[in-house]
């Protein structure tokens, strides 16, 4: 299958996600507002960490998901729909609620300036951990899958290390540039 098919695949779970983030409804916000609450104070001692230091973490934090993702897809593609469904229902679940106390402005704000590039590197990350860990799983049970399993990897690999690359400019504009337009 092509990595176009992948892509695809990979936006439409990621869809799924956003469209249950945007139908879940926001009382269950008062239900994880202790949880949101200590998440809050997790992120609030990050946040006093000089600049470098938290564009670091957050790149560290997101290639890991990223790898982990990949590492892991070959056990049904399990963590790489998990990982699309779940950012994609968060992304939307807190918007929307964002939305209501704040403003549309302040969302996209706080969003659009990393998501350009932090979006695309989960798309593209996702993708390749699909498309390996569908390759891995068909090697196991077609005959010459296995001869097709070192291509798909190597192939994959390049994918993944695009998708790790436009996790750094992410990151530095989430650290640097996204505080100052929130203020």
């Amino acid at each position: 299958m092509s990595f176009k098919k992948w892509l695809f695949i990979t936006i439409f779970l990621f869809g799924i996600g956003i469209a249950f983030g945007l139908a879940t409804p926001a009382s269950i916000l008062s239900l994880i507002s202790e949880d949101i609450a200590a998440l809050q104070e997790q992120f609030a001692s990050i946040l006093a960490l000089p600049k470098p230091l938290i564009a670091i973490f957050i790149f560290l934090k997101n290639a890991s998901v990223l790898l982990l993702s990949f590492l892991l897809s070959p056990i049904l593609c399990l963590v790489p729909i998990m990982t699309l469904t779940i950012n994609g229902w968060l992304i939307a679940f807190v918007s929307a609620a964002v939305v209501q106390q704040e403003s549309l402005g302040f969302v996209l704000a706080a969003l659009l300036p990393h998501g350009i590039f932090e979006l695309p590197a989960l798309i593209i990350g996702q993708a390749a951990a699909l498309s390996f860990g569908t390759a891995a799983m068909l090697a196991l049970f077609r005959r010459g899958g296995k001869n097709r399993l070192i291509p798909s990897l190597k192939q994959n690999l390049k994918y993944l290390m695009l998708a790790l690359a436009l996790l750094l400019p992410a990151a530095i504009i989430e650290a640097y540039i996204t505080p100052l337009l929130l203020t």
